[in-house]
């Protein structure tokens, strides 16, 4: 099998296209199965909060099953003339990763593939090896690295710019010493080093055997045929979806850890051009001023070109069926078709060194809600309503062994109601992410897991209904600290197109007992005595469509699930449910009557839900909230 001559380029065989991503996939695969099965942190091993990915040698990535870093810092630094086989590139530095990285406990390990070149006979790169992921701590003010009212990026731990973490297949073990010594669970930050360039190591040594195999200039060819057509797919399938005009929307952040809570604002702009070779525009002027908190992120390098594969997944959406849209890849493909336009320096996505992101989480989930929303005034509504998949919980303190802990977790949230179709249960933004098994964590920390379920009435009411969030019950057994990362305890994911907003993110420390009082959703030290109960309750997606035209059946199912309260199915979705579980069709229609009656018809596309007036002013929407 091998590749033939077109015009002086090298043609890909469209078998070997085949078997080159099929490979590809399978690599990227392998390498996360095996950081998974040998890290040692609870982040890295139980909760995968890590991805991996492979990028040619110009860079681009080839993979679309998992978001990943960028290999344009490490190329920058360490040219490619002076790789060598064994090599490991390392990096965590915000600043110097091309946006890459957007907080410190991300950890980037870059693992250049070598193969023989046809002509000189002499090995060179072709490919690298890539995995980044979320470290328990790597060091900073606070256990687990992510302070809340940090003011500076100083206080959020070790900065490292792209090294030679090993030469040649040598460890540098100065620099894995300090390393180590900066963080307070050294032992685990090494073992999960240690397994990442184990596993990245391996996967270049599958990917070169494919070059061995198949030749330097057949694989290229096949690279640069899997990316030209998935700019295809998108310019043909997707954008073909959107109506060639100019679309404005916004949201927000809510507070930043450090002033008060306020509408942090970040707008998108698109302009769609069909006819222009790049034809989606994407403007963020009118973002809002960089905050003096951790929630900024540094999205202006490399020509926006981690944020373009960051927010593409939302527009596999347009697709003709959820099922083709299963099928869409995200990779370096469709680079080409966006264009990024940002504000001046000084924005949350232009922030200048040192300003903090360590919860820059808000502001880069909140960019996919509002490239949803200014999609669905574009679209007439044919994209998800709002979703939060994504906040840091934590409890730290000292086990039965005196020795210090950190229990820290990623929990997840409902998604959005779609025009077809409920949102989904408690899912996590990260791909094959989960949250932490109750068996684990009782077995190895000094907690116990009382109640996890679903949040009742958290999923957005409307016609396709929002996903419920977690409802989680954790008891500490010795004196602890809880700490919190996490947005949209005051805004709630938003509903569209007559659907309503979902519930917000809230914690509260002795749940119906005498000391109950809600925790900031940015909390670093929240004391919980021995025996103390915390209550985490995550976000309720946004309902899409109006919620009176939910079928009764499809609300009794839900009340029958404990998705939908009694109280709710009546005062959201004007459905009288019995004692028995069934609904009085009489009371029904007279409240769905009486409830359509009450409306003006002159409500917003959008509904932001009671949080929204707390930090306007009292305004229930804004100008962009109407089609």
């Amino acid at each position: 099998m091998t590749a033939s001559l077109l015009n002086g380029k090298t043609e890909a065989d469209p078998v070997l296209v085949e078997i080159v991503a099929g490979t590809l996939a399978a690599i990227e695969k392998e390498v996360e199965t095996s950081i998974g099965r040998t890290s040692r942190s609870p982040m890295i091993r139980d909760a995968h909060d890590f991805r991996a990915g492979i990028h040619d040698r110009l860079l681009r990535k080839l993979t679309g099953r998992s978001y990943s870093a960028l290999v344009h810092p490490v190329v920058r630094d360490y040219p490619i003339g002076t790789m060598h086989p064994g090599d490991v590139f390392f990096h965590n530095d915000v600043y110097l990763s091309e946006g890459g990285i957007g907080h410190l406990p991300d950890l980037c390990v870059t693992v250049p593939v070598f193969a023989t070149d046809p002509d000189s006979g002499q090995q060179r790169v072709v490919a690298f090896i890539q995995a980044f992921g979320h470290h328990d701590d790597i060091g900073g003010a606070v256990p687990g690295s992510m302070p809340s009212a940090a003011t500076s990026v100083y206080e959020e731990g070790l900065m490292v710019p792209p090294i030679r973490l090993w030469d040649r297949g040598v460890p540098n073990e100065s620099a894995l010493k300090i390393m180590t010594r900066n963080s307070r669970m050294p032992d685990s930050l090494a073992a999960d080093l240690d397994a990442e360039c184990s596993a990245c190591l391996a996967g270049a040594r599958r990917l070169g055997e494919l070059f061995d195999r198949y030749g330097v200039s057949a694989v290229e060819a096949c690279f640069d045929a899997i990316l030209a057509n998935s700019t295809e797919v998108y310019r043909r399938e997707i954008l073909s979806q959107i109506p060639d005009g100019t679309y404005v929307w916004e949201d927000y952040a809510e507070h930043d850890g450090v002033e008060a809570p306020k509408l942090h604002r970040q707008r998108i702009t698109l302009t769609m051009d069909s006819s222009a070779e790049t034809p989606l525009v994407i403007d963020f002027t009118g973002t809002g001023p960089q905050a003096k908190g951790p929630i900024n992120h540094c999205g202006d390098y490399a020509d926006g070109n981690f944020l373009k594969k960051w927010l593409a997944p939302i527009l596999r959406n347009l697709a003709e069926t959820p099922e083709r849209m299963a099928e869409l890849d995200v990779n370096e493909g469709v680079v080409p078709l966006i264009e990024m336009r940002f504000p001046e320096k000084g924005t949350l996505l232009t922030p200048v060194f040192p300003a903090p992101t360590n919860a820059r989480t808000f502001v880069i989930l909140r960019l996919l809600g509002v490239l949803a929303g200014v999609l669905a005034k574009a679209t007439g509504g044919r994209m998800p309503a709002d979703q939060e998949t994504i906040r840091y919980t934590g409890v730290y303190g000292t086990d039965l062994e005196g020795q210090p802990y950190l229990m820290r977790e990623v929990l997840g949230g409902g998604s959005g109601g779609r025009y077809y179709a409920d949102g989904e249960d408690t899912i996590h933004v990260v791909p094959d992410s989960r949250n932490l098994p109750t068996e684990f964590t009782e077995s190895r920390f000094p907690l116990r897991v009382e109640r996890l379920g679903l949040a009742l009435d958290s999923g957005g009411p409307g016609r396709y209904r929002g996903g419920c969030g977690y409802e989680k019950h954790v008891r500490v057994l010795r004196d602890a600290h809880f700490m919190s990362i996490a947005d949209r305890s005051i805004l709630s994911c938003w509903g569209v197109n007559g659907g309503r907003a979902g519930r917000p993110f809230q914690v509260t420390v002795d749940p119906g007992g005498p000391g109950e009082h809600d925790v900031d959703a940015l909390a670093d030290a929240e004391p919980l005595p021995a025996g103390t109960v915390v209550r985490i309750r995550t976000t309720g997606g946004g309902g899409w469509g109006d919620p009176l035209e939910r079928p009764v059946e499809e609300v009794l199912r839900d009340v029958a699930w404990r998705k939908v309260s009694v109280a709710g199915a009546r005062a959201d979705y004007g459905v009288a449910v019995l004692e028995d579980g069934t609904a009085d069709l009489d009371a029904t229609t007279a409240l769905r009557d009486e409830m359509r009656a009450a409306r003006t018809g002159d409500e917003p596309f959008f509904d932001r839900g009671p949080g929204y007036a707390l930090l306007s002013g009292g305004a229930t929407s804004n100008e962009f909230d109407v089609l």
